[in-house]
């Protein structure tokens, strides 16, 4: 289950540009003034960006990165005519936004967070570094994997634990597991599951990313005995259940990637049995 089942969701509405800068060629980090986004926003939720062509039906999601007091920020790819009209946003514009929607990570527990990410997954990734920064009995160690710029790594450095990523002239997401599980001492509980030795917290791994790389960390976690909760990517058509566009297959039946999700347990995901 999740952390967060929202009850309430204000209406569609004009939030205020802050700010809007190319990280590198092709992903833009978006700071928005929303107070109730910003207050509400809970690890792995997304907002519904809408453009100003009326064409455009379908609005865009993006996962909060960030909040900060009323403003939350958005990190996101230049992939197509929605993504380029944000990308020429400026300070003072508006754009319609709803949220936020969706279920986020549970971070109820007191454990040893591992955020695996890799390219444009790392914002709810960032956003739960951030969570649990405030938490005294976790830690949050990120673990990033980029094509190439390492872009996000000054933003989740803010709030987690421990850092460290890679790009693939080194290796990717896995590289780094491998390093980890290589530093730490485990060692296994009544119920299977593995501790580090030294503070006997349980160890939890998040993902978000490309889907093959959540596929191969999943496979990956089952190996060592740990819990994954996975944030799914997936074509949205409305973001709140309605187009029945984004669905998944789980052991309780067909889901919905918007309303049911985005976060799911790996072991309630068919098709995620494939070895690494």
């Amino acid at each position: 289950m999740s952390e967060f089942t929202p009850t309430y969701v204000p209406s569609r509405r004009p939030a205020r540009v802050v700010e809007c800068q190319e990280l590198t060629d092709g992903v833009v980090r978006l700071a928005l003034r929303d107070s109730y986004i910003a207050r509400h926003a809970k690890p792995a939720q997304f907002v519904n960006l809408y453009t100003k062509n009326a064409q455009r039906l379908s609005p865009r999601p993006f996962g909060v990165c960030e909040v900060d007091g009323d403003v939350f920020t958005l990190m996101f790819a230049v992939v197509g005519k929605g993504t380029e009209e944000f990308r020429h946003l400026r300070p003072g514009d508006t754009v319609d936004v709803l949220g936020p929607l969706g279920h986020g990570f549970n971070l109820r527990e007191d454990a040893d967070y591992l955020l695996v990410g890799g390219g444009l997954g790392v914002p709810p990734l960032i956003r739960a570094a951030q969570e649990l920064s405030g938490h005294e009995g976790s830690t949050s160690t990120v673990l990033f994997g980029y094509r190439n710029v390492h872009f996000a790594d000054a933003y989740a450095s803010r709030y987690a634990t421990q850092l460290q990523s890679i790009d693939e002239s080194e290796g990717n997401v896995i590289t780094l597991l491998d390093r980890w599980a290589a530093q730490h001492s485990v060692a296994a509980d009544a119920d299977g599951a593995l501790r580090p030795a030294a503070q006997g917290r349980r160890t939890v791994i998040l993902t978000c990313g490309p889907l093959g790389m959540m596929k191969a960390v999943s496979a990956w976690a089952r190996e060592h005995g740990l819990a994954v909760q996975a944030s799914l990517e997936a074509r949205m058509g409305c973001g709140f259940g309605t187009c029945v566009v984004c669905t998944v297959h789980t052991t309780r039946g067909i889901l919905k990637t918007c309303v049911d999700g985005p976060v799911f347990d790996t072991a309630q995901l068919e098709g995620w049995e494939a070895a690494r």
